[in-house]
């Protein structure tokens, strides 16, 4: 496959941000994907853009010939491309760039996206559903949660009993919090997730009716101030020792499969004494790890983890995530890829996941842009059963 031109322009993302679109003309056709924009970034993420979004379609537009020497054909050929790019452009633009020609070296050879990464693939991931949001994602001057993400973790065998598992779920959660919630209006937020005045006690009270497994996206980061995590509902401050005990007490509780991000982005140690206490749960790491082989390095050393956040776009390089997901499963770390809070109708994650083997796949549960990619791993699944 032969890139014959590259053009790249703005569009508005599910937040009416704007995000990148790159088109690539080739000899077998023309493709196109985006990227997505995230709300709460971890200090370590590679920049969107180099400068800015439009620096970056301006830089894209120099290297448009550039390309036209280079011969794609498989997955690790992307090392040429991010050879010529390298340093001109940001993570959300390589992301889209590279995913845009993987769809075309995939036309080329009549394959799969994810047949790419690895042919042999079958392991469905499990969703991760976003059902009650607070935190960063959801209005500022509310009362509200104090961690970001409230998650339903199904355990079916088929990705579409998943997703028809979680929708049903949210939506006895939201006739639950008509009943408990006086405040409660029906709104969403940025991920499509239920607003509510609760507190994170009380919302895991209400998830703890629906008989599912349950997990937290504390986002620890987005709160700690001057060496204590600043509680606002209620207006508490913790330090790490009583964060620890905090978070314990709710795995405990509330029988938590999954806890991403409880402690801040520079606290490999106190991941590594909650992993200790719960090897059972699912201890994430997301802002901890940013998708970046050195911070799951450190992670892995450190034992800080069992469980990584993938985001693509926070490296933007597709051979960056290869390196993560294989130092990941050499580790025994499981692999969640995840959706941003700024997300487009952009199916390649899906294929990503899929194609790099990933245990869990954390996307909203209900709105366009993120059931475009649950439809697409659904149809990855199926096309699997009619070839065996």
């Amino acid at each position: 496959m032969i890139i014959r031109g590259v053009t790249a322009k703005k569009i508005f993302d599910s937040r009416k941000e704007h995000t990148i679109l790159i088109s690539i003309k080739t000899d077998v056709g023309n493709f196109s994907a985006s990227a997505p924009n995230g709300k709460s970034k971890g200090k370590y993420e590679a920049k969107p853009y180099q400068k800015n979004l439009e620096g970056d379609i301006k830089a894209l537009k120099k290297f448009s010939d550039y390309f036209s020497e280079e011969i794609l054909e498989k997955f690790d050929d992307l090392r040429r491309v991010e050879d010529i790019v390298d340093r001109h452009v940001g993570a959300n633009t390589l992301f889209a760039l590279e995913s845009a020609i993987l769809k075309a070296i995939a036309k080329e050879q009549k394959k799969q996206i994810w047949q790419l990464i690895n042919k042999n693939s079958k392991k469905s991931p499990r969703l991760i559903g976003n059902c009650i949001g607070g935190g960063k994602h959801s209005e500022a001057k509310k009362k509200k949660p104090d961690f970001q993400e409230f998650l339903l973790i199904p355990n079916t065998k088929s990705i579409e009993e998943s997703l028809e598992k979680n929708k049903k779920a949210k939506e006895e959660t939201k006739n639950l919090l008509k009943k408990i919630d006086e405040k409660f209006k029906e709104r969403k937020n940025d991920e499509d997730a239920w607003m509510t005045s609760l507190n994170d006690k009380e919302t895991l009270e209400v998830l703890k009716k629906l008989r599912i497994s349950l997990g937290v996206d504390v986002a620890a980061s987005s709160f700690y101030k001057r060496k204590k995590y600043q509680y606002e509902n209620p207006i508490f401050k913790r330090t790490s020792e009583e964060q620890k005990s905090y978070v314990s007490n709710l795995i405990k509780n509330f029988n938590l499969l999954y806890i991403e991000d409880p402690f801040h982005e520079e606290d490999f140690e106190s991941f590594a004494k909650l992993l200790k206490k719960f090897p059972n749960s699912l201890i994430t790491g997301d802002d901890l790890t940013v998708t970046n082989y050195k911070r799951l390095k450190k992670a892995v050393e450190m034992k800080s983890i069992n469980a990584i956040i993938v985001k693509p776009n926070q490296c933007g390089s597709l051979l960056e995530v290869k390196r993560v997901c294989e130092l990941a499963k050499k580790s025994d770390i499981k692999i969640i890829f995840s959706h941003r809070s700024g997300e487009t109708p952009e199916t390649v994650l899906a294929d990503l996941a899929f194609g790099f083997g990933a245990d869990f796949f954390k996307c909203g549960i209900t709105g366009k842009e993120r059931e475009a990619k649950i439809k697409r791993l659904i149809e990855i699944e199926k096309s699997l059963k009619f070839s065996h």
